[in-house]
């Protein structure tokens, strides 16, 4: 069965193959933005690295290393081709284009007409050379791509030489992507407790400056952090932002996490760290909030540990008795699960990525996820009053054994449901290319180019096309904060990846996707509910985002950063 033709970004699709009213679908031809809206790899941050000509070393053959000369303002040589060299500049830039990926651009000048041997050696043992010929009428400019097996530090070093002299710069880079070390769960800021704060409440439109880089055993250039952070004690409505810097933070057009007078909602966050070592957190309400934040791991230049996806797989379920016993779980009490060597996950795992849900509590309380074999964190993942549903994404290092724990803190029994959707272990070099602010990708109540704002109805899932019309992907795995609003009855969120490539939509000869059963999320009628989705990065870069209630909801998902192992 294949989809009509009408299909376009942002269009919403019944399971039964009927395109629901929408803008009218681009003409087959039309640029790929205008069906798919983004190619979010391009939002990479753009790191870019420069060492300008100034820092040019020059030196004559046979020339000991400590009389090189600079080559701006170096004494005129006796010999012809050193007198070349002398007056030769290199300035580098070096600007990164994927996780492992840099652009170099070469800019030579030169007083006098050369030709040159131009030697690249990247810094992790490979190298590339060309001659070249330097005229004076203008710098010359080359441009060379190279990527890194892994994450890093590198030092590119570019020499020129004719035989007689040789010219030299330097450029040090670290690569966009950052790979993950698991952290036992800690928690970090606690503002009821002056954890990480005063112990007080973040004031009405007040921001926390959080210490991440340098705090409890994380590295101070750490490149993002895994949070789990909570809001509680509200009094009013809105939502948290976390950034990494405070101006960032309270001008932040995304949020985090959204509450509403008397709710306690948790939230997983991957967060870039600033530059200075800290993130912060804005309060967008007009009444003071209590914050948490709990650690359970970061993300750092350097070999560690790389993510890989899996389709999201169902390991527990105390309804069905699927990897734990059957029936609820007995109230302040924890069970184990064996995650490495199953359903996807090898062996070597060193964390789990996994949607935690809670369904049936029978009394309020929390869940705790951590590792097995270890003491109970006072952190918590998922929170929860009675006869709640309530899902929660979680990061969680892996125990010596293999295993995690989960806890139910409740004074009263709970089910809980688990499913995982990715781990991460030191045999993968996918690294974390996160982005620098939250990056809005989707929000069905504002209008676009491509589409009229409208809710996402019932039993539909709408198709977002994130890497442009491609069918080579090249993104492991996406990070996503999802957020429901708007809703009209209760219902969950699914999110998948699409078995078609965009073309396949836009020629009308899409398959019809089969339906999810997981869920990312869970809400009730006038909920807004957030959850961080780490998803595959799909056959050709689409993910499904299905709206499993049977009455209608807005959906708003931010992209946050992605994996990638180029």
């Amino acid at each position: 069965m294949v989809l009509a033709a009408l299909v376009a970004a942002g269009v919403g699709i019944t399971s039964s193959g009927i395109a629901q009213a929408a803008a009218p679908a681009p003409a087959p031809g039309s640029p790929a933005a205008s069906v798919a809206g983004i190619d979010a790899t391009k939002k990479l941050p753009g790191k870019t690295f420069t060492s300008p000509a100034a820092k040019t070393v020059v030196s004559k053959a046979g020339q000991p290393a400590g009389q090189a000369a600079k080559a701006q303002g170096a004494p005129a040589q006796d010999a012809p081709a050193a007198q070349s060299a002398a007056n030769l500049g290199i300035e580098l830039e070096a600007s990164a284009f994927s996780a492992h990926g840099f652009q170099l651009a070469t800019r030579v000048t030169s007083s006098e007409s050369t030709s040159v041997n131009m030697v690249i050696d990247w810094g992790d043992g490979s190298k590339a050379s060309y001659p070249i010929v330097i005229g004076t009428n203008g710098p010359e400019l080359h441009y060379d791509n190279h990527q890194y097996v892994a994450a890093g530090a590198y030092t590119i070093t570019v020499t020129l030489s004719n035989g007689a002299s040789t010219a030299t710069n330097q450029l040090p880079v670290v690569t966009a992507g950052a790979e993950f070390t698991p952290h036992a769960p800690a928690r970090l800021l606690d503002t009821r407790e002056g954890i990480g704060a005063p112990k007080a409440k973040v004031p009405a439109r007040g921001t926390v400056a959080l210490k991440v880089g340098g705090a409890s055993g994380i590295p101070a250039d750490a490149a993002a952090v895994v949070l789990n952070v909570t809001v509680t004690n509200t009094s009013g409505s809105g939502h948290i932002s976390v950034a990494p810097t405070q101006d960032l933070a309270e001008n932040a057009t995304t949020s985090s996490l959204n509450f509403v007078p008397g709710q306690t909602v948790p939230n997983l966050v991957v967060a870039t760290v600033g530059p200075d070592g800290y993130v912060y957190l804005f309060n967008s309400d007009w009444a003071p909030v209590d914050l948490l934040a709990d650690v359970t791991g970061y993300f750092t230049a350097t070999t560690a540990s790389g993510y890989k996806s899996v389709p999201q797989t169902r390991i527990v379920d105390t309804r069905e008795g699927i990897g734990t016993a059957a029936g609820k779980v007995p109230a302040t009490s924890s069970f184990d699960v064996a995650v490495a060597g199953r359903n996807g996950v090898p062996a070597n795992v060193t964390a789990v990525a996994l949607n935690l849900t809670v369904t049936n509590p029978q009394a309020d309380g929390h869940l705790i996820a951590y590792p097995a074999g270890q003491a109970v964190p006072t952190t918590s993942n998922v929170n929860f009053t009675a006869g709640q549903t309530v899902a929660n994404a979680v990061i969680v290092p892996v125990g010596q054994d293999g295993r995690i724990s989960v806890r139910n803190g409740s004074w009263l029994p709970a089910d809980v449901v688990v499913d995982v959707a990715g781990y991460y272990t030191p045999t993968s070099r996918s690294a974390l290319v996160p982005l620098v602010v939250p990056e809005r990708v989707l929000d069905t109540r504002e209008t676009t180019p491509d589409r009229t704002a409208r809710p996402l109805p019932g039993r539909s899932f709408f198709a977002l096309g994130m890497e442009g019309d491609t069918t080579t992907p090249h993104v492991e795995g996406w990070v996503l904060n999802t957020t429901v609003t708007n809703t009209a009855g209760a219902g969950f969120l699914s999110v998948d990846t699409d078995p078609n490539y965009w073309s396949d939509y836009r020629n009308g000869t899409a398959a019809v996707p089969q339906r999810p059963v997981s869920s990312t999320l869970n809400w009730t009628a006038g909920a807004t509910v957030p959850n961080l989705a780490q998803t595959p990065g799909g056959k050709g870069g689409i993910i499904d985002f299905w709206n499993q209630s049977w009455s209608s909801a807005d959906l708003v998902v931010d992209l946050l950063g992605f994996y990638q192992s180029i």
